[in-house]
């Protein structure tokens, strides 16, 4: 490869890294081509973006970021491919199937996702763990309409303030 090319490869990445707000470190040495074109597909209907890079580039490309990737340094071994995403669990999730398949590739070497570095496949369930933005908008609706439906369903209930009394009386046991 060039040594332009290589370069260019670098500052993509680079904008890659500032697109995304997370991503993950790959391995996929033992995919074959139809199990690539499977995981592709994946990826695209899940909007990750994968991509497939030489560690040396995707070394540089750590380097020259304004974020110190140094954690994620020693997952640069073997075949590896980046998965980039907006919703940090999406990929963990995706890999998490693999896994439950009991297929040990495509296997999670690393991951920066939320700000933190997660280094090695036994990560995999903390990363499934974190919530997306819209999960977290979810909970946080859940939680302030509770109140409101057992208020209604207590005067739903007694049908005056009594019955609503009542209710609250008996959760309150």
């Amino acid at each position: 490869m060039r040594k332009e090319l290589k370069d260019t490869v670098v500052v993509e990445l680079g904008k890659k890294f500032q697109e995304y707000a997370h991503f993950y470190l790959v391995d996929v040495h033992g995919l074959n081509a139809a199990e690539t074109s499977d995981l592709r597909r994946k990826c695209f209907k899940n909007d990750i973006k994968m991509v497939v890079v030489k560690n040396t580039l995707l070394h540089k490309a750590f380097e020259a970021s304004e974020i110190d990737f140094e954690p994620l340094y020693e997952a640069l071994k073997g075949s590896t491919a980046l998965m980039f995403t907006n919703a940090a669990n999406v990929p963990a999730k995706l890999l998490k199937e693999y896994k439950d398949k009991k297929k040990e590739i495509p296997a999670l070497k690393a991951a920066y996702a939320e700000e933190g570095m997660f280094v090695g496949a036994d990560k995999l369930d903390e990363l499934c763990a974190i919530k997306s933005k819209n999960e977290l908008i979810a909970d946080v609706i859940a939680l302030l309409q509770s109140p409101i439906k057992n208020v209604v369903s207590g005067l739903n209930a007694g049908g005056k303030v009594h019955g609503l009394l009542d209710a609250v009386a008996e959760r309150n046991k």
